[in-house]
C-alpha cells in the first residue's frame, strides 16, 4: 500500500509506460503508412467518440467493483484487528484463577496460538493463484523487509509462537488456520471442563471464535472467487479496440489542417491510449487486493500490528518492531 499523499508524475508514468509508447509507435506507423500511400483511410472522429465513452463506463464499471473488493478485503482485516483484541482481553480477564495458581503460560499459549492463527492466514492469502498477477520476489527489491519475510518462509514464522509438534500436526491439513481456530476450540472446551470458565463465559468465547471464522471466510472469497473473467477480460478488449481506432480518428480532425498538424497525430494518439490504458491497468491490480502487490492490502503489517498489540497485554519479552515504510510503501 502506497501511504505517502500523491503519487509522483513520473511513478504514474513509469508504470504504465508501455502502453504510451506503443501507442505512440502505433501511431507513426499509421502516419508513415499515410504519407508514403497517400491513401485517405480515415474515420470522423464523432462516432469514435461515443465509443469512447461507452469504453470509459465499462472502465469505471471494473474499476468500482474492483475498488470495492480492496475495499471489503480492508475492512475484513480491520476486523480481525478488532476481534483479536477482543480475543485476547477475554483470555486475560475471563479465567477464574484460584489463590494460589496462576494461568499466565496458559493465558500465554492461547493468545501465541491466536497469533500463528493469523499468520498462517496471511500465508495462505499470499499464495499465488492462476488469475492473479506474476509478481515473484524479484519485483520486491523495492520493499526489502517484505522480500526478507517471504524468504523466512511460513515454518520459521509459526515457531514463534507454535511447538514444532503442533505445527507438524497442522502441515498435514489443507488448511492450517482453520485447524488452528479449531484447536482453540478443543482448548476453551477444556477450560471449561476444568472449571477454569463458566457455561456462560465459554459460550461467548465461542462466539468470538466463530467471528475469526466469519474473518477467515470472507478473506478467503475475495481470494478464491475472482472478479469474474468475462468483465475483466472485456475490458480489455474493448479497450484495444477502441485505442487502435484512435489515429485514425485524429487524423480525420488534422487532414483538414497544415501539414504540421497531421504530425500532431502521433503524440495525441499515445497520450490518449496512455490514459484508457491506464485506467484498464489501474482496475486491473486492484482486483486481488492479497497478492501481494505494492497497492494491495497491507495484511503484513496489519499482522505485526496484532502481533505488537497482544504481546504487550502479556508483557511479553522481545516484541518485535512495526513494518517500516520503505520507498513510500506499506506491505
Amino acid at each position: 500500500m502506497y501511504v505517502k499523499r500523491n503519487y509522483g508524475l513520473w511513478m504514474t508514468f513509469k508504470w504504465s509506460k508501455k502502453s504510451f509508447l506503443y501507442g505512440l509507435f502505433y501511431s507513426s506507423i499509421i502516419i508513415f503508412i499515410y504519407k508514403i500511400t497517400g491513401i485517405g483511410f480515415t474515420l470522423p472522429w464523432e462516432p469514435l467518440s461515443v465509443i469512447g465513452i461507452a469504453v470509459a463506463f465499462y472502465l469505471g464499471f471494473k474499476n468500482n467493483s474492483s475498488y470495492d473488493r480492496t475495499w471489503e478485503a480492508r475492512k475484513i482485516w480491520g476486523a480481525i484487528v478488532n476481534d483479536s483484541r477482543t480475543f485476547a482481553t477475554a483470555i486475560l480477564t475471563l479465567l477464574n484463577e484460584k489463590e494460589g495458581e496462576s494461568y499466565d503460560q496458559l493465558k500465554k499459549d492461547l493468545i501465541y496460538r491466536h497469533l500463528a492463527w493469523i499468520i498462517s492466514l496471511r500465508y495462505a492469502l499470499r499464495k499465488r493463484k492462476s488469475w492473479e498477477h506474476n509478481f515473484g520476489p524479484k519485483n520486491l527489491v523495492f520493499v526489502p523487509t517484505y522480500y526478507e519475510i517471504l524468504q523466512n518462509g511460513l515454518d520459521k514464522e509459526l515457531l514463534v509462537y507454535l511447538n514444532a509438534g503442533e505445527l507438524e500436526q497442522y502441515k498435514t491439513k489443507s488448511n492450517i488456520p482453520s485447524q488452528i481456530l479449531k484447536k482453540q476450540a478443543e482448548e476453551i472446551k477444556k477450560l471449561h471442563a476444568e472449571g477454569i470458565i463458566s457455561e456462560y463465559k465459554h459460550v461467548w468465547l465461542h462466539q468470538i471464535i466463530s467471528k475469526l471464522y466469519d474473518d477467515q471466510g470472507m478473506a478467503e472469497r475475495i481470494k478464491n472467487f475472482p472478479l469474474p473473467r468475462q468483465y475483466a477480460s472485456v475490458a480489455l478488449w474493448i479497450t484495444y479496440f477502441f485505442c487502435a481506432l484512435i489515429p485514425f480518428g485524429l487524423l480525420d480532425i488534422f487532414i483538414t489542417s497544415t501539414e504540421l498538424w497531421i504530425w500532431m497525430t502521433i503524440p495525441l494518439s499515445g497520450l490518449i491510449i496512455w490514459i484508457f490504458f491506464l485506467m484498464e491497468r489501474i482496475g486491473d491490480y486492484s482486483e486481488n487486493p492479497f497478492e501481494g502487490n505494492y497497492n494491495d492490502v497491507p495484511i503484513s503489517s496489519i499482522t505485526r500490528s496484532i502481533e505488537i498489540d497482544l504481546r504487550e497485554m502479556i508483557n511479553d519479552d522481545n516484541i518485535p518492531e512495526p513494518f517500516p515504510v520503505e520507498n513510500g510503501f506499506l506491505m
